[in-house]
C-alpha cells in the first residue's frame, strides 16, 4: 500500500510538472505572438511615415515642377508676343511707307499743286497713319496682355487640377497602402489564432495521452497487487488448512482421552454406585443369600460397564467421524467464502477501474468541448474584430475622400469664381505649348 500510494504521487508529480511545462510553452507561444503583432504594428508605422515623406518630397518636387513650368510657359508667351509685337511693327512701317510712296506720286502727278501744300498733304498723311498704327499697336498691347494674364490664370487653375489629381492619386496611395497593411495584419492574426489553437490541442494530447499512461499503469499495479493478495490469501489460507489436517490426529487424540477420562470417570462412579448398592443389599439381606446377591450384582455391574464402554467406543468413533467431516466441510466453506470475497474483491475492482476509466473519457470529452468552444468563441471574436476594422477603416477611407473632393471642389469653386471676379469667363479649354513644342 505504502509502494501504491507512492506510485500515485509520482503520477501527481509527473502530471502537475507536464503542466507547468506545457504553460511555460504557451507563454513563449504567446510572448512570440505579441513581438510578431508589435512587429507588424511598428513595421506599418515605419512604412506609413516612409511613403509620408516619400509624399512630401514628390509633393515639393511638383511644387517646384508647376513654378517651373508656368514660368517656361510665361516665358514662351511673352516671347511669342514680342515676336508678334516686332512682326507687326514691322508690317506698319512698312505699309507706312508704301502709303508714302503712294502719295508721293500721287503728288507728283498734280505739279499745279504748290510744294507747301504736297508738304502739309504729306504731313498729315503721317500723323493720321502714325496715330493710327499706335492706336493699332496699343490695341495689340492690349490684347497681348489680356492673353498672357488669361492664359497665366488658365495656368493656375490647371496647375490647381493638377494637385489636386495629385492629392488624389498620393491619398488612394496612402489608402491602399494602410488598406494592405491591416489586411497583412489580420492574416498574421489569423495565422497566430490558427497555431494558438494546433498549439492548444496538441498540449491537450499529450496532457490526456499521459493521464492515460498513469492510469492504466496504475490499474496494472491495481491488479498485479490484487492478484498478488489474492494468492497470499489462498496460500495462507492452504497452509492453514494443511496446518489443520496435521493437527487433526493429534486434536482427534486430545478429544479421545477426554472421552476416556469421561468413561473412567463414569466407572469410578459407577464403582461406587455398586459398592453403595452392595454394601446396602448384604446389610438388609441374609447372609445365606450374600453370595447370590454378590453374583448377581456382579454380573449386572459387569454389563453395565461393557454397555457403557460400547457407548463410549461408539462415541468415539462417532465423534472421529463427524470431526473428520466436519474439518473437511469448514475448510470447502471457508475456500468457497474466500473465493466468493476475492471474486467480489476483483469485480469491485474492475467495476472502480471502469469507473475511473470512464470518468477520465468523461473528463477528456469536457476537457475537448470546452477547448472547441473556447477556440470557437475566440475565432468569433477574431472575426467580429477583423470586421469591425476593415468597416472602420472603410469609413475612414470614404470620409477622408469625400472631405479631400469636398475641399478641391471648395478651392476649384472659389479659383473660378475669382476668375469671373476678374472677367476670364471659362479657362478650361485653353491650349499650352509643351516643353517640345519651343
Amino acid at each position: 500500500m505504502s509502494g501504491y500510494k507512492r506510485m500515485r504521487r509520482q503520477h501527481q508529480k509527473q502530471l502537475i510538472a507536464l503542466e507547468n511545462r506545457l504553460k511555460a510553452e504557451m507563454d513563449e507561444h504567446r510572448l512570440r505572438l505579441q513581438k510578431e503583432v508589435e512587429t507588424h504594428a511598428n513595421n506599418t508605422y515605419i512604412e506609413l511615415e516612409r511613403l509620408a515623406k516619400r509624399h512630401t518630397v514628390h509633393t515639393d518636387k511638383e511644387i517646384k515642377a508647376a513654378t517651373a513650368e508656368e514660368k517656361r510657359i510665361q516665358q514662351q508667351i511673352i516671347a511669342q508676343q514680342k515676336k508678334e509685337l516686332t512682326t507687326f511693327v514691322d508690317n506698319q512701317k512698312k505699309e507706312y511707307r508704301l502709303c508714302k510712296d503712294k502719295i508721293k506720286e500721287e503728288m507728283n502727278e498734280e505739279p499745279s499743286t504748290p510744294k507747301e501744300e504736297k508738304q502739309e498733304r504729306l504731313s498729315r498723311h503721317k500723323e493720321t497713319v502714325q496715330r493710327s498704327q499706335a492706336e493699332d499697336e496699343a490695341h495689340l498691347l492690349d490684347q497681348q496682355r489680356l492673353v498672357y494674364d488669361r492664359s497665366c490664370r488658365a495656368l493656375k487653375r490647371r496647375t490647381l487640377v493638377k494637385r489636386h489629381e495629385f492629392e488624389q492619386e498620393q491619398m488612394r496611395e496612402e489608402l491602399n497602402k494602410k488598406k494592405t497593411q491591416k489586411e497583412m495584419e489580420h492574416a498574421l492574426m489569423i495565422r497566430q489564432d490558427e497555431s494558438t489553437q494546433e498549439l492548444e490541442r496538441r498540449q491537450l494530447q499529450t496532457l490526456q495521452r499521459l493521464r492515460v499512461e498513469l492510469i492504466f499503469l496504475q490499474h496494472q499495479t491495481e491488479l498485479e497487487n490484487q492478484e498478488e493478495y489474492n494468492g497470499r490469501r489462498q496460500r495462507e489460507l492452504h497452509r492453514k488448512h494443511a496446518l489443520e489436517q496435521r493437527q487433526q490426529p493429534r486434536n482427534l487424540k486430545m478429544l479421545e482421552m477426554q472421552i476416556k477420562k469421561q468413561f473412567q470417570d463414569t466407572c469410578k462412579v459407577q464403582n461406587k454406585q455398586y459398592k453403595a448398592l452392595r454394601n446396602h443389599q448384604l446389610e438388609v439381606s441374609p447372609k445365606s443369600e450374600h453370595k447370590a446377591i454378590l453374583k448377581s450384582l456382579k454380573e449386572e455391574q459387569t454389563h453395565k460397564l461393557a454397555v457403557l464402554a460400547e457407548q463410549y467406543e461408539q462415541s468415539i468413533n462417532e465423534m472421529m467421524a463427524s470431526q473428520a467431516m466436519r474439518l473437511e466441510e469448514e475448510q470447502e466453506r471457508e475456500c468457497q467464502a474466500l473465493k466468493q470475497q476475492l471474486q467480489q474483491e476483483m469485480e469491485l475492482l474492475d467495476a472502480y477501474q471502469s469507473k475511473t476509466k470512464a470518468q477520465t473519457e468523461a473528463q477528456h470529452e469536457r476537457e475537448l468541448q470546452m477547448l472547441e468552444q473556447k477556440v470557437s468563441l475566440r475565432r468569433a471574436h477574431l472575426e467580429q474584430k477583423i470586421e469591425e476594422e476593415l468597416a472602420s477603416l472603410q469609413k475612414e477611407r470614404t470620409e477622408r475622400i469625400k472631405q479631400l473632393f469636398e475641399r478641391q471642389e471648395r478651392e476649384m469653386d472659389a479659383f473660378d469664381a475669382e476668375s469671373a471676379r476678374l472677367g476670364f469667363g471659362s479657362l478650361g479649354s485653353l491650349d499650352f505649348p509643351k516643353e517640345d513644342d519651343r
